[in-house]
């Protein structure tokens, strides 16, 4: 019995076509009320990878939310990691358009609000194009509960820590998303 729970937790993130090595985390440190450690998934044939760790950098709402063009707010983006919607235009131009103004990253947050399990695998579009910077997928009830609380609070950005090596974190001390299922 022991083993088959063992065997259909390894093969649980493989039907969604991801490894558990796929997975990125990163810790919301302010503001407060959504303090908790994020899970995301790398893009899967574009964008670079976290080369490095960054222990407080902000995370930037894109102005428009899509980023498939100029964005207002695009100042505050330079050197920060950008929170983008999907729609409205290819990961692949989302991710370019941050990199375009200066993003060190971009976590693109499903469109589906209440998507709070399904990932989606963020694929190259047909173009050709590339992008140097790394591209990441989140869960939509995350991207909009991130969103939902910077509004609440009057901010233009989140402080966060990325990647987050979940493995040195005791279990007890882990701030999960209480609407997300881990």
């Amino acid at each position: 019995m022991l083993l088959c729970a063992v065997l259909y937790l390894c093969a649980a993130p493989l039907a969604h076509g991801l490894r558990i090595h796929e997975y990125l985390y990163f810790q919301v440190l302010s503001p407060g009320d959504i303090r908790y450690i994020f899970t995301a998934t790398p893009a899967k044939d574009f964008g670079g990878v976290f080369n490095t760790r960054y222990e407080q950098i902000h995370l930037v709402p894109a102005d428009p939310p899509e980023a498939c063009g100029e964005l207002s707010n695009g100042v505050f983006i330079q050197d920060q990691i950008a929170l983008v919607e999907r729609g409205g235009c290819s990961f692949l131009s989302k991710t370019r358009v941050v990199q375009e103004h200066g993003g060190r990253a971009v976590i693109i947050a499903d469109n589906a609000y209440d998507n709070d399990s399904f990932y989606v695998e963020m694929i190259q579009d047909s173009t050709q194009r590339t992008a140097d910077i790394p591209a990441l997928f989140l869960l939509g009830r995350d991207g909009y509960m991130i969103r939902r609380s910077l509004e609440q609070h009057g901010l233009p950005w989140a402080i966060i820590s990325i990647p987050v090596n979940v493995s040195s974190i005791p279990t007890y001390e882990m701030m999960q998303p209480p609407w997300t299922f881990w």
